[in-house]
């Protein structure tokens, strides 16, 4: 009883709690919150989503995780991976940022909670053993890559184009590096150095955060938020007028095209349900239409981005009118004569209802809303499950993994037993609960579960105590981060990612298993090139992994053997050895007998026949044998019988329990006669070379 209730209530372990160790845990709390508010809002940048996005996900999930997990130090919240993951999984279906982008990042989250939840319920974390090492790295690599990259947009103060090619929109984004803000550069340089230094000459110092207030602070003394809400008709450029135009249509448009296609999606999906000949057929119909939708949507937002970047390039300058309603803007160098400028550069930086917003600073986060996340029910896009499906099941994987691998290392040190599937189930729960307070997919955290190790956290309290922290933000200072610059919280996640990227894993493998290398290689490049679908990489990792294990196991390693000079066994071929009788042929086979590989053991006993053409008996050294299906049986009976019509014998020595007995239930043992089996090899050895004659003395 009592086990059935800590395995229903796995936080009862942190229980009694010494005073020493609240206090390791409240100093160990805070010390992560340090961190985990200016990376989660960074993270939910990275998601496509607005930041206090990042601060509800880092407040219902980090304390389901916390008290239904298996570790004590692990740290649940938002992570650069599956931020970037989530964003790349709905850009298809929605703009960033948009109502319905939120609606499904908290769907999605609760679809990967769930998975992870079936997972650890049915004990399936295995599954993840799919993944290998070299996918891993290469996908890790890759993806490491992506995140870091797709923030230099926002280092450089340009727009970042979002199409169907990663890789392409990178390429415009370096276009534009001659359209850069330099305040901007400044920002995004003087946290990257000062966090590097602090990190290496203090580190005992919340070196992150310490970069977000100073940056903040000047940014706000600085005056580098300048923007101007605007009419179109104080525009005095008619290119700017004429792009700024087709852009706010094509960006209405494009809100009402995901909206359809999202309404026709429901409507087709409920008519299939129906079953009806009738509904069928109407259900098809809405699908062409979808499709055709889904093709205008795909040419306007290509459009839309070519736009953006054009707008980004025209600079502006106004007269020196002392409120923005009076302001005139007029493409650089065409100010009249008779009007003072103010001494700004504009440009272009969106539509926000009827006004356009110009901008001669750069961005900072703005308004966060105050108030903790009220509870909602997660609205379900019924015709996106499918679709978002592998997505999801590639974020659960990742994220289990994640979640594993880090509390697996910091086991190593506390000592502390890692259930794997209670921790799934408890990252499960965590994006399940998370999900019903506006909270996107959470992870186990690498960095911040390792600041939790270092400041001596003992139980997960210490996680308990860093989300009141954000609560606390949440609450009372969220207006104190409108100034802090975007630059700053994208150089927060690259120097998150860029360490995640690894060679010499690779360079090791290399020596031990090249086709795995390899196929850890091509899901480095296929992440890339097919970013930002960046699911598809990995699944096509998976996809060569198990093709090369399964080729593998339909020719396992076989050989005909002899005598080695320190008196052991060894193949001829591999160490250039004599036979030890034409009478006879010992043969290894090291691999089981199933339907995948019944052939090649086949060819394997025909061709050994073959090259001893006097051979009596062939004797099949089974060590490696480990398993056996009615194929593999059928198989043997049937070379057996081929064999014995051409007067030759086929022997088994040193079968595994398991395989024995199948063949004495089947009854070949009896067809093929006891004394065809040998308890070891060399017992059988002897025992051929006395029949038959042959050297099979030990050097």
């Amino acid at each position: 009883m009592q086990s059935f209730i800590q395995n229903l209530f796995p936080f009862l372990r942190w229980f009694p709690m010494s005073r020493d160790g609240i206090r390791a845990d409240l100093v160990a709390g805070i010390t992560v919150a340090l961190v985990l508010v200016p990376q989660s809002m960074a993270y939910a940048q990275l998601a496509g989503l607005p930041v206090v996005y990042g601060l509800y996900a880092s407040f219902v999930p980090v304390i389901v995780a916390s008290l239904w997990g298996s570790s004590s130090q692990l740290h649940t919240g938002p992570v650069a991976m599956l931020s970037l993951m989530s964003a790349a999984a709905l850009i298809p279906f929605a703009s960033p940022g948009s109502d319905y982008f939120i609606q499904l990042a908290i769907m999605l989250a609760m679809m990967v909670g769930v998975l992870r939840l079936l997972l650890g319920l049915f004990r399936l974390g295995a599954i993840v053993n799919l993944l290998s090492s070299p996918v891993i790295i290469g996908f890790t690599n890759a993806a490491a890559l992506i995140i870091g990259l797709s923030q230099l947009s926002k280092v450089l103060g340009v727009p970042f184009p979002r199409t169907e090619s990663y890789l392409a929109d990178l390429w415009r984004v370096l276009e534009q590096i001659p359209q850069l803000h330099w305040p901007t550069v400044l920002f995004a340089v003087g946290a990257w150095v000062l966090i590097s230094v602090l990190r290496r000459t203090m580190p005992s110092l919340p070196g992150i955060l310490i970069a977000v207030v100073l940056s903040t602070v000047i940014s706000a003394l600085t005056g580098y938020e300048d923007k101007a809400a605007v009419d179109l008709s104080q525009i005095q450029d008619t290119k700017a007028v004429s792009l700024i135009q087709n852009y706010a249509d094509s960006q209405s448009r494009i809100s009402s095209l995901t909206d359809g296609i999202a309404d026709l999606g429901q409507r087709a999906t409920r008519l299939e349900n129906e079953g009806s000949l009738q509904s069928i057929k109407q259900a098809a119909s809405l699908r062409a239409e979808q499709s055709v939708y889904e093709h205008e949507l795909k040419v306007l937002k290509k459009e839309n981005t070519q736009r953006r970047v054009a707008l980004h390039a025209l600079k502006m300058e106004s007269n020196n009118a002392s409120d923005d309603e009076g302001r005139l803007f007029y493409a650089l160098g065409n100010l009249p004569a008779s009007a003072s400028g103010d001494g700004s550069t504009w440009r272009f930086s969106g539509v926000k209802g009827e006004q356009i917003i110009l901008a001669s600073g750069g961005a900072v986060v703005g308004d966060i809303p105050e108030g903790l996340p009220s509870f909602n029910t997660p609205t379900v896009e019924w015709s996106l499950v499918l679709a978002l499906l592998p997505a999801a099941l590639v974020m659960a994987l990742i994220g289990f993994m994640e979640a594993t691998s880090i509390s697996k290392a910091i086991a190593t040190s506390t000592g502390e037993r890692v259930d794997t599937s209670k921790e799934l189930i408890g990252q499960g729960l965590a994006n399940i609960a998370g999900s019903f307070f506006g909270s996107y997919t959470v992870s186990g955290s690498f960095s911040r579960s390792a600041v939790a190790a270092k400041s001596g956290a003992k139980t997960g309290l210490f996680a308990i105590i860093s989300a009141v922290a954000v609560v606390l933000v949440l609450l009372f200072f969220t207006s104190y981060l409108y100034h802090l610059p975007q630059a700053v919280l994208a150089v927060i996640v690259m120097m998150a990612v860029f360490s995640l990227i690894r060679i010499s894993p690779l360079i090791m493998a290399w020596r031990v298993d090249r086709i795995g290398v390899t196929i850890g290689i091509i899901t480095f490049f296929a992440t890339l090139l097919m970013a930002p679908a960046i699911a598809n990489g990995i699944l096509l990792g998976v996809v060569l992994t198990v093709l090369h294990f399964l080729i593998q196991g339909m020719r396992p390693r076989a050989e005909i053997l002899s005598r080695k000079q320190d008196g052991t066994l060894g193949g001829i071929e591999a160490h250039g050895l004599e036979p030890m009788s034409d009478l006879f042929v010992p043969v290894r086979f090291d691999g089981s007998l199933s339907f995948i590989n019944v052939a090649y053991f086949e060819d394997i006993i025909l061709e050994a026949k073959s090259e001893f053409p006097k051979a009596k008996a062939i004797l099949v050294v089974g060590s490696g044998i480990n398993h056996i299906d009615s194929s593999g049986e059928e198989k043997v009976r049937e070379i057996a019988e081929r064999l014995s019509e051409d007067g030759v014998r086929l022997m088994f020595s040193s079968l595994k329990y398991q395989v024995w007995q199948a063949f004495e239930s089947s009854g070949l043992v009896k067809e093929m006669g006891e004394d065809a089996f040998f308890s070891d090899k060399e017992r059988a050895l002897s025992t051929l070379a006395e029949r038959f004659g042959g050297d099979i003395s030990k050097a």
